[in-house]
């Protein structure tokens, strides 16, 4: 069809005659009608070649006969030439308001584009920048980007175009078309396209591509004419291959397995030692492959391209992007944006080549240009890690005009962007070409030092390095390194390339499935692939760390796992797999799964067995940066800390204070103390009972000055005692608990069993613990805060300062709190009296119980702080138990019933409209009232973003999470706040 119509219009106009062509091929347009439209258009092809608004309103004509129509009726009712000649004369007001709608195509090339970098949220990053790169004048092939949410609608048209997208696809096609002076599907000049994701937030290898799309029997003999027999073949090969496994759902082992069958007839290794000859057989035995599939290929160029639009579109719902997404808590986009784009190519030869680099090293930092080439290469020959590429600073030998122009261009968006850049570039017959920059995942050393130097350079402010690092970067410099390297020399089997730093030590493991089985367990497992690809981002993101046999420095393996802070050694070529059988061999070793490895992900050494590892070292640009942090943010950061060690830990990583001393953690500090604990819980009578927390009383005393002195100058909030008293006890056959427990405590057996029976609950979450304990056994209450009243006398009286806050838990009522307030008071007195020293403290309450939140009025006339317990408030306020939720939470979350982990990231509808609502109830009450949280939510970042932006006063974690508190406290201020 297009080649009637190029032949009916004149030789200026050929461009319009295909572009007119589209329409007719559309695949809604019946088989039917196309003769009788074709030929109207070619009688009117001379008044329309010299008439554009003609050609535009043409065009319209045939998109609308396309759509309007169901296909029964278009075969019965042909239209004749008169109805058409009217419909292009006269088309109709809806057509055009159709037209007048929503932007759906934004086109790129020739120095110009639609869009710009501030339009991911529709066009996705790479359509997005790549409208910037062209608009900034770099060589960008031309393309045009179809929205984000034109990929809302197609599923929720149930995988079908909105009415028009179709038609304006074309339109886009057409310009490329004009960009690129060449036409797609014409063998004597033939344009081949790129068809590529992209969503607003960078997910490598989570969503399909298709590449060299246009390629048919016909147009493979013509570019074979064109540009070379290997070339063309080896093009169509690699389509054949690529769109058979994303577009027709045909395995990619089947491709694989006849391409190494052919080397091994050819007797060669690299796929590019294959001659023109073998590369055309190959074809043949691909098109077998869809044969044997029960697959057909289409050899209609539009329709290639369209259902590859559709197969990317699709894969934004595919498995491994929704766990991507779900690991990394993406949530909140539209979909993917599809882009299209001219194909040029790096396999034309020894002075073509493609390669992927960064602007910056992105595991150190270092400013030097850090990536991988190949000549005579594909990009998906780079990230997918097929051949093992070449460092990019040998490119300067190779292809040195193009190095140098890559170099200029680098520099150039680095400087636009004010980020470290991850680029991707062709080089077609010694023509440098740019397909892609992104900002570039970088690991958390790497986060770091690119920030500080960014505005040692001036290229930034303190501001914006704040909000370049990610939280989870400085989560990743608090992991663990070897402790000596020197030490396991002797266990060296081989090394590999340095892909992710760090160190890793786990069981070797060899699938998807097994990895994310064994972490469920608790186990830490070493993910042992040949080559990873994209279905394998559950198994990296379950694993310690990554080796792989192929792929290099940028491979999808590589760029994931730096992206996560997972060691990863990829490329290690002597490394043999056999994933069937589950063993590895290198350097003479073999190894089984199950068994111990370590990697330096640093060095690229791969250890036999498991490797000695210390704390983290911080780097010195860690604490200049940190020092940034702490200028901006407004939510002080505490701890929680049970020990004098956690607590020093705690303020090295820059805590204010401690937000939750948990005093029951004391009491297996010791063989001693837990046996004095159950000598206690034993007890009949309240003075058995007293005397038992007599003999405990010095060792919480110790343990408290002991935090004082840790904190000294920083509040200490403690918490009295919550868990039910039979977590004390120990596990086991009842008939060894019995015989234990009459041991530990000369109680007799028949008097422990009884006891046990009397301490057993059906549903101990909200049975006999926290403010209920104190209350009906005031003894154990009275020991714990005289223990915590002569702790800070003593560290007051030597000269500390001590700013202790007592707690009391689970308090649902006024009275509760009302009550043990008397009783902290009246014993506070006592000590302060004994020791003739007073020390200042406030008495509050731990909000976990839904009540106690909305009553947070009348608890605020006797609290004098809130930190709510946003672990207990969680299971309350939906009902879960935490023991429990496992057997459920995986398919909720798999089926979006709920989008995050409630005890991971804040249910900030529901528990959070909780805590809104205490806040404001209580500060009414006591406008004085000092509020915080001191659940695990208080060190993941969305929640910390609420915490400040209900103005809460603090937020308490773990003391390894402190610094990533820190910096998510700052990103808040700065996000939220006008002038922080």
């Amino acid at each position: 069809l297009p080649r009637r119509l190029q032949n009916a219009f004149p030789a200026p106009h050929r461009t319009r005659a295909s572009a007119a062509a589209r329409a007719l091929l559309s695949p809604s347009l019946s088989l039917s009608l196309r003769p009788p439209l074709m030929a109207a258009t070619c009688a009117a092809a001379p008044a329309l070649a010299a008439s554009p608004s003609a050609f535009s309103r043409r065009r319209q004509a045939l998109s609308r006969v396309a759509r309007s129509a169901p296909t029964s009726s278009l075969r019965a009712n042909r239209p004749h030439r008169g109805a058409v000649a009217q419909a292009v004369s006269d088309p109709p007001a809806a057509a055009a308001s159709s037209r007048a709608g929503t932007k759906r195509i934004f086109t790129f090339g020739n120095g110009t584009a639609d869009g710009d970098a501030s339009m991911k949220t529709s066009l996705g990053g790479k359509g997005a920048n790549l409208a910037e790169m062209s608009s900034i004048g770099l060589s960008v092939p031309a393309g045009f980007t179809v929205t984000t949410e034109t990929c809302a609608q197609f599923h929720e048209n149930n995988g079908a175009l909105p009415d028009g997208c179709w038609e304006e696809m074309l339109e886009g096609l057409a310009f490329v078309e004009t960009c690129m002076g060449k036409t797609l599907g014409d063998p004597n000049n033939p344009l081949l396209l790129s068809v590529r994701s992209g969503a607003a937030v960078s997910m490598p290898g989570m969503m399909d591509t298709v590449l060299n799309l246009g390629l048919n029997d016909t147009v493979v003999e013509g570019l074979a004419a064109k540009a070379g027999e290997k070339f063309a073949f080896d093009s169509y090969r690699r389509f054949l291959d690529m769109y058979g496994d994303v577009v027709m759902g045909i395995e990619h082992h089947l491709f694989e397995r006849e391409l190494d069958t052919l080397k091994k007839e050819a007797g060669v290794v690299n796929d590019n030692e294959l001659d023109a000859t073998h590369l055309r057989t190959l074809v043949g035995r691909y098109k077998q492959v869809y044969e044997s599939s029960g697959r057909m290929f289409p050899q209609e160029p539009l329709e290639q391209m369209r259902l590859a639009a559709y197969a990317v579109f699709d894969s934004w719902n595919s498995d491994r992007a929704k766990k991507y997404m779900a690991i990394n808590q993406i949530t909140g986009l539209k979909g993917t944006a599809v882009t299209v784009q001219a194909m040029v190519f790096g396999n034309m030869g020894d002075t073509s080549g493609t390669g992927v680099c960064f602007t910056r090293n992105p595991s150190t930092g270092e400013n030097l240009l850090y990536g991988e080439y190949l000549v005579n290469a594909q990009g998906e020959d780079v990230v997918a890690g097929i051949r093992t590429p070449a460092d990019i600073l040998t490119m300067k030998d190779a292809l040195p005009a193009a190095f140098d122009d890559l170099v200029r261009n680098t520099q150039l968006l680095e400087k636009h962007y004010k980020d470290m850049q991850d680029i991707e570039f062709t080089v077609q017959e010694g023509t440098l070409y740019m397909l892609q920059t992104r900002s570039g995942k970088r690991t958390g050393a790497g986060a770091v030092k690119i920030a500080v130097d960014l505005v040692a350079a001036g290229m930034i402010d303190t501001k914006k390095a704040v909000l370049l690092v990610e939280p989870t970067h400085i989560d990743q410099l608090l992991h663990p390194q070897f402790r000596d390297e020197a030490a396991y020399a002797a266990d060296v089997i081989g090394v590999g390339l340095p892909a992710s730093p760090g160190a890793a030590v786990g069981q070797v493991v060899f699938d998807t499935p097994t990895a994310e089985e064994l972490h469920a367990a608790g186990k830490k497992v070493i993910l042992v692939r040949v080559e990873t690809s994209p279905e394998d981002v559950g198994g990296m993101n379950a694993s310690e760390g990554i080796l792989t046999a192929r792929g290099g420095m940028t491979s999808h393996a590589a760029v994931v796992a730096r992206g996560w802070g997972k060691v990863c050694v990829s490329g290690c070529s002597e490394l043999v797999v056999d994933e069937d059988n589950r063993w590895l061999t290198l350097g003479g070793v073999k190894l089984h799964e199950g068994d111990w490895l370590s990697l330096n992900g640093t060095t690229g050494e791969v250890i036999k067995g498991a490797a000695d590892l210390a704390p983290p070292a911080i780097s010195g640009d860690l604490g200049e940066f940190m020092s940034w942090v702490d200028g901006f943010r407004r939510l002080k950061v505490l701890a929680n800390a049970d020990t004098p060690e956690d607590a020093a830990t705690a303020r090295e990583n820059g805590a204010e204070g401690i937000g939750l001393v948990r005093t029951e953690h004391m009491f297996f500090g010791s063989g001693e103390r837990i046996r004095t604990v159950r000598r206690m819980i034993m007890a009949g009578n309240t003075p058995d009972r007293e005397a038992a927390l007599a003999d405990l009383l010095p060792f919480q005393r110790g343990d408290f000055e002991g935090i004082f002195r840790a904190m000294d100058g920083l509040p200490v909030t403690i918490r009295l005692l919550d868990p039910p008293l039979h977590e004390f006890l120990p596990d086991g056959e009842l008939d060894d608990i019995v015989a234990l427990l009459s041991a530990d405590t000369g109680a007799d057996e028949n008097d422990v069993v009884e006891r046990i029976e009397k301490l057993a609950e059906i549903n101990p979450m909200l049975g006999f613990r926290g403010c209920r304990l104190a209350i009906t056994y005031p003894e154990i209450g009275r020991m714990q805060v005289r223990a915590i009243m002569e702790a800070a006398c003593a560290v007051q009286a030597a000269g500390g300062d001590v700013q202790p806050d007592i707690m009391v838990p689970l308090v649902g009522t006024v009275a509760e709190l009302r009550h043990q307030t008397a009783m902290i008071r009246e014993t506070a007195a006592a000590v302060f009296a004994e020791k003739n020293v007073t020390v200042a403290y406030r008495v509050g309450t731990m909000i976990e119980i839904p009540r106690a939140a909305l009553m947070s009025d009348q608890i605020a006339s006797e609290a004098e702080f809130f930190s709510f317990g946003t672990n207990d408030l969680t299971q309350m306020t939906f009902g879960y138990s935490r023991d429990d939720v496992s057997k459920f939470l995986p398919t909720y979350l798999e089926q979006g019933i709920l989008p995050h982990d409630p005890f991971q990231v804040l249910d900030q509808e529901g528990v959070g409209q909780l805590i809104e609502l205490s806040v404001e109830r209580g500060r009414k009450a006591r406008p004085d009232l000092k509020v915080g949280i001191c659940g695990e939510h208080g060190g993941d970042p969305t929640s910390v973003d609420f915490f400040h932006r209900k103005n809460l006063d603090y937020v308490s974690c773990s003391p390894f999470r402190v610094p990533i508190a820190r910096l998510a406290a700052a990103q808040a201020a700065l996000i939220n706040d006008p002038t922080p």
